[in-house]
Order: structure tokens, then sequence, then C-alpha cells
């Protein structure tokens, strides 16, 4: 079983402004940003089920090729620093990701 994490470089989140977090999967070459591409592996409908949200919440979704990155942004289900916020900066949002089996 590959997962995301045995072939991005990079998988992270941030703060895309008070009530949106986005998220970068950034990979070494072409050779693994299309195998991903191409599994159907990433993608709104898939990150909607892995996140718990409808794909409505999902607000840009982007495949990168020149960077070889998927770029998405989610809203935040409150804002950056609201009572009862878990992570002001959404810099552990990315965790999920690391586990997504590649088909």
């Amino acid at each position: 079983m590959t997962t995301l994490n045995d072939v991005a470089k990079t998988i992270r989140s941030k703060n895309a402004g008070t009530d949106r977090i986005t998220f970068d999967i950034i990979f070494q070459n072409k050779t693994d940003y299309e195998e991903v591409k191409s599994s159907g592996s990433i993608t709104k409908s898939t990150l909607a089920e892995l996140y718990g949200i409808s794909e409505g919440e999902i607000t840009d979704f982007v495949e990168y090729a020149p960077a070889n990155a998927i770029k998405f942004t989610i809203r935040r289900p409150r804002p950056s620093g609201d009572p009862g916020d878990g992570d002001i900066f959404g810099s552990q949002q990315y965790a999920p990701l690391l586990g997504v089996e590649i088909k």
C-alpha cells in the first residue's frame, strides 16, 4: 500500500484568512504528481469525505502541473481564534492527508 505521505515531498495546511484553511500537496517530480492525479485518490469528492464536509465547503481545488502540486481550500467551521477554535493557524489540519491511499 502506497500512501500520499510516501510520494509527496510536502503536505501542509495554513490559514487563508480568518475563515479558510488552504492545503498544499507538492510532489518531487512529475511522475509522482501524475500518478496521484490519475489515481483519483485526491479529488473534491474524496477530500470532502476525508474531512467530513460537503463539496461546497471546498472553495478552491487546483491541480497545478508547473509546480507538481495540488492545492485546495476549505471553509473553516469557525473563524480563526474564535472560542473553541483548536488550531488558530490552521497548521495542523493536514494530518488526515498523510494516510490517503494511492490506488
